[in-house]
C-alpha cells in the first residue's frame, strides 16, 4: 500500500443466498481525491461500499480491507466511523421530527455524567453548516426542508464525526439539476480541504465532471480504473465497461405505428389534498393515440405526477373535476381498482414506497394486482401464479436467482422490471409510467426503453412522465409540456428540442 493510498480493497468476494454480489474485487483510493464508482444496477457497487464501511461485517465476506495501511475488522458502521470513514446512503437516514443540529449529533454526542449539553452542540453546529453552505437555522425541523438541503445535513453530520473518507451512494438521485450542481460543487470544495470522497453514481456526466479517478464495476467484478487527471475519459468508454459492449445509441430504434385517439382528458382540475384552495392541476386537457408513446415534461413541481395519479382512480388530490373518455365514451375512474378494470395501468415514480412490497417475493409482487384472474371460484391457483411470474421473469429479463427471492434484494433496475411486470399482467390498454428509469443505470434503461417500444408496437398506448428531457426526446412520439399545474403546449417528435421544451415550460 503506497503512501498516498488511504483505502485499499484486496480480493474481496461476497455472497448472498443464490447470488455472488462481489467476485475478487480489487480497489484503491488515494488520499484527498474524489473517486467515482460506476456500474449497472446489480454490479456490486453498494455491496462493496457496505463491506468497506462495516454494513457487512468482517466474517461475512472473503478478502481484506485496509484503511491507512491497517487491516480492518469492522463489525458495524460504528467501528468504521471510529476510523474516520462515513457512508451516506441513497435513502437518507435523518429523523424527520428532530432539528438540524439534533440530527447532526444524534448517536455520537459527547456527554458529561450521561447528560448531553444541547446548547453546546447548537453552538458547534454553526461551523459545520457554514462549511456545507446550509443557511437554515440549526433549530429548523428537518421535515420542513427539501431533499437537497437534507442531503447537506447528512454531509454536515459526517463532518461533525471528524470524517476523513466520505462515501456518497447516489447522492444526486433525488435532486433536481440546480441542487445536483450545488452538491457537486460542495464535494469538490471538501476535496480541496483535504477530504477523501468516494461517489457512487449512475449519472456518468456528474462522475466525469468531478472525479479524479473512476472505477467501473460489472457483475460483481472491478473491470477498470481510469485516472481522469492524466487521460481523457469519455462517457462511451465507461458505458462499454459497464455493459460489456458498445452502446452507440442510447435509445432503441423504432418505427411508430400510431392510430386513432383511444383516451382523452378534458378540463381536468385537481386541488391539493390538504390545502383545498390550491390548484395542483389546472384545467388540463390532452389526448392519447393507439400505439403512441406520449411524453409529459416540465420542471420540478409542474404537476405531472399529480395529474397522472389523480387520473388513476383519484390516487392523489381533492375535488378532482373534469372528464375522461375511453374510445370516445365518457368514463368514471373512482378508484385505482376501477382504473385497472377499465384497462389503465400505472407505475409510480417511487417504486420502493408506492410500487413494491419489499418484504414480499418477486412472485407476489408481480401477481398481487391480478389475483382474481389467477383464481378459480375465489381460490388462488398457485400453479397459474408461478407460471405468470416466471413468464414475466423471462420476458423482461429480471435478474433474480428465483421468483421466490425477496424483491428488496434485487437491484433498482430489476425492481423496476418487477413493477412493470405487475402492471402488464393486468393487461392494460393504457400504460402510465412515471419516471420509469429513475435511479437505474444506462444498460437497464435501454432494456426498459425496449420494453416500452415493444408495448407500443403491440398497440398499447403509453404515457411516460419524465424529468429527463433527452429521454423524452429520444422516446416520445409527442410531448406535452407542463408547468405550475397547467399544460403549456405540445410538441411533435421531430420538432422537440431541450431548448424548445424549456422555453415552452417557462413562457
Amino acid at each position: 500500500m503506497s503512501n498516498d493510498t488511504i483505502l485499499e480493497v484486496q480480493n474481496v468476494t461476497k455472497d448472498f443466498p443464490g447470488v455472488r454480489a462481489l467476485d475478487d474485487v480489487n480497489f484503491r483510493v488515494k488520499k484527498g481525491e474524489i473517486h467515482g464508482i460506476c456500474g449497472e444496477n446489480g454490479a456490486g457497487k453498494s455491496t462493496l461500499m457496505g463491506v468497506i464501511s462495516g454494513v457487512h461485517p468482517v466474517g461475512s465476506y472473503q478478502g481484506t480491507v485496509l484503511v491507512h495501511g491497517q487491516e480492518t475488522h469492522f463489525r458495524s458502521v460504528r467501528d468504521s466511523e471510529k476510523m474516520g470513514l462515513t457512508i451516506i446512503h441513497q435513502e437518507l437516514a435523518l429523523s424527520p421530527y428532530l432539528s438540524i443540529y439534533e440530527n447532526m449529533f444524534l448517536g455520537h454526542a459527547k456527554t458529561r455524567f450521561g447528560v448531553i449539553n444541547w446548547d453546546d452542540l447548537l453552538e458547534k453546529s454553526h461551523s459545520y453548516l457554514e462549511r456545507v453552505g446550509l443557511k437554515e437555522p440549526p433549530e429548523t425541523v428537518v421535515s420542513k426542508m427539501g431533499v437537497g438541503k437534507q442531503q447537506l445535513v447528512e454531509i454536515a453530520r459526517a463532518l461533525s464525526k471528524n470524517t476523513e473518507i466520505l462515501i456518497l451512494d447516489e447522492p444526486t438521485a433525488s435532486l433536481n439539476d440546480d441542487e445536483s450542481d450545488e452538491l457537486l460543487d460542495l464535494i469538490v470544495e471538501l476535496k480541496n480541504e483535504g477530504l477523501t470522497c468516494i461517489m457512487i453514481s449512475h449519472k456518468l456526466n456528474e462522475v466525469l465532471r468531478v472525479a479524479d479517478e473512476i472505477t467501473v464495476m460489472r457483475d460483481g467484478k472491478s473491470i477498470n480504473t481510469y485516472d481522469a487527471r492524466t487521460q481523457e475519459v469519455t462517457r462511451s468508454m465507461l458505458i462499454k465497461d459497464m455493459v460489456g459492449r458498445d452502446m452507440n445509441a442510447l435509445y432503441p430504434e423504432k418505427t411508430p405505428n400510431i392510430g386513432d385517439v383511444v383516451f382523452e382528458v378534458k378540463n381536468w382540475t385537481v386541488h391539493h389534498p390538504e390545502y383545498h384552495e390550491k390548484k395542483v392541476v389546472d384545467n388540463a386537457s390532452f389526448n392519447l393515440r393507439k400505439g403512441e408513446i406520449l411524453g409529459f415534461c416540465g420542471p420540478m413541481g409542474a404537476g405531472r405526477t399529480e395529474l397522472m395519479m389523480s387520473i388513476f382512480g383519484k390516487s392523489y388530490g381533492a375535488n378532482a373535476s373534469g372528464e375522461a373518455f375511453l374510445h370516445g365514451k365518457k368514463i368514471t375512474l373512482a378508484s385505482p381498482h376501477d382504473a385497472i378494470k377499465k384497462g389503465i395501468g400505472y407505475v409510480s415514480e417511487d417504486r420502493k414506497a408506492l410500487g413494491l412490497v419489499l418484504i414480499q417475493t418477486v412472485k407476489n409482487n408481480i401477481t398481487n394486482s391480478s389475483l382474481p384472474q389467477l383464481s378459480r371460484m375465489g381460490i388462488l391457483d398457485a400453479n397459474a401464479e408461478i407460471e405468470a411470474a416466471e413468464r414475466y421473469r423471462h420476458s423482461l429479463n429480471i435478474k433474480t436467482p428465483s421468483i421466490h427471492q425477496m424483491v428488496q434484494n434485487l437491484s433498482g433496475g430489476n425492481q423496476q422490471k418487477v413493477v412493470l411486470s405487475r402492471s402488464l399482467l393486468a393487461e392494460p390498454e393504457i400504460f402510465i409510467v412515471d419516471e420509469p428509469t429513475r435511479g437505474i443505470d444506462v444498460g437497464a434503461k435501454y432494456e426498459i426503453y425496449t420494453i416500452l417500444n415493444e408495448l407500443a408496437a403491440q398497440g398499447k398506448s403509453i404515457i411516460m412522465v419524465t424529468s429527463e428531457l433527452p429521454e423524452a426526446i429520444g422516446m416520445a412520439d409527442r410531448i406535452y409540456v407542463m408547468n405550475e399545474g397547467q399544460i403549456k403546449g405540445s410538441l411533435d417528435r421531430d420538432e422537440a428540442t431541450q431548448e424548445g421544451i424549456m422555453h415552452m415550460a417557462l413562457s
